[in-house]
């Protein structure tokens, strides 16, 4: 079963505020936030910039939609922590386990499946449209580099409607997650109507396993080293690398220190995480070299099993 990082702070490791590999490439280590105080707690701990910003607590909790002022303010709380640094912002990704009375309140038999992430926008295509402009705003106000990406994209026809979306808003650079087997297979396709990709892989591993990440029971089944996630990681990072396009992690998988490392290897261009990891998968990286971190991943893509693949790849470290 896949074992979650120690989150106690006697493992906290110091980070310096720049990752890098042990030939000095660089390799940038963000942080994954949900408000303001996250985001001014992870630019204490060094990280580089924000590669999550989860934007859900403006409407957690409440019966009616935040408005556009209202959310101006919370966005302006986190881009201001950042000056003259990446921000990625995740528009709406309630559904599922966090559901909203005014967007998705009905009940849905599989609600992993159902109305989520994006897919709010079909119902209530103002929720979209006031949360792209007050992020435009935001950023106007702000001198954070932001970016923004769609959760839970599944067709290059909502990748290309996301996009035309947020820059008609005057957002200029535009992702999407890839959560999803079918977002991962058409990367290539994404890429030429996005202009980067972030791997959210708590949910790639929950919808390539076909196992609800919720449920304890199913622990094995939704560990990121399935050979199988692995191999989805490797074919999105490969059309990063043909595209000459940033592939992000934002997953828990990216604050894995013993992972990171492959993740590197299959062509992820950056990792975000909560700011506790930083350390650990700093040093972890600093102590490799690129050529490592790719042996690292073909061995683990050569696996058959998760447990396989994370010998295999800890093996192909330690030559």
């Amino acid at each position: 079963m896949y074992k979650r990082q120690a989150t106690h702070a006697a493992t906290v490791t110091p980070f310096d505020g720049r990752g890098r590999l042990a030939d000095g490439s660089s390799l940038p280590l963000l942080a994954n936030v949900g408000h303001a105080t996250d985001a001014r707690t992870a630019a204490a701990a060094g990280a580089e910039g924000v590669g999550l910003f989860r934007t859900e607590f403006c409407f957690l909790d409440r019966t009616d939609a935040p408005t556009v002022a209202e959310q101006v303010a919370a966005y302006r709380g986190v881009l201001a922590a950042f000056p003259g640094r990446k921000v990625v912002v995740r528009t709406l990704d309630a559904g599922s386990d966090k559901p909203l009375p005014f967007a998705n309140a009905d009940h849905e038999q599989n609600p992993a499946l159902g109305v989520r992430g994006l897919r709010i926008a079909r119902r209530n295509p103002q929720l979209l449209d006031d949360q792209l402009r007050a992020l435009a705003e935001a950023a106007s106000a702000e001198s954070a580099h932001v970016e923004v990406m769609a959760p839970m994209i599944a067709t290059v026809e909502e990748a290309r409607e996301f996009a035309a979306a947020a820059r008609a808003a005057g957002l200029e650079r535009v992702g999407v997650m890839i959560e999803t087997p079918s977002a991962a297979i058409l990367a290539a396709e994404m890429f030429e109507v996005v202009d980067f990709v972030s791997l959210g892989t708590n949910d790639l591993t929950q919808y390539t396993l076909a196992a609800d990440r919720l449920l304890g029971e199913l622990g094995d089944l939704t560990d990121p080293w399935q050979p199988a996630v692995l191999r989805l990681i490797a074919a999105v990072g490969s059309a990063g690398r043909a595209a000459n396009r940033a592939v992000g992690v934002c997953g828990e998988a990216g604050g894995d220190p013993a992972l990171a490392p492959v993740l590197v290897g299959l062509g992820a261009t950056s990792l975000s995480m909560t700011p506790r990891s930083l350390g650990r998968v700093a040093a972890a990286l600093g102590a490799l070299t690129p050529q490592q971190c790719r042996a690292a991943a073909e061995a683990a893509l050569a696996a058959a099993t998760a447990a396989e693949a994370r010998e295999a790849a800890a093996v192909a470290i330690a030559r």
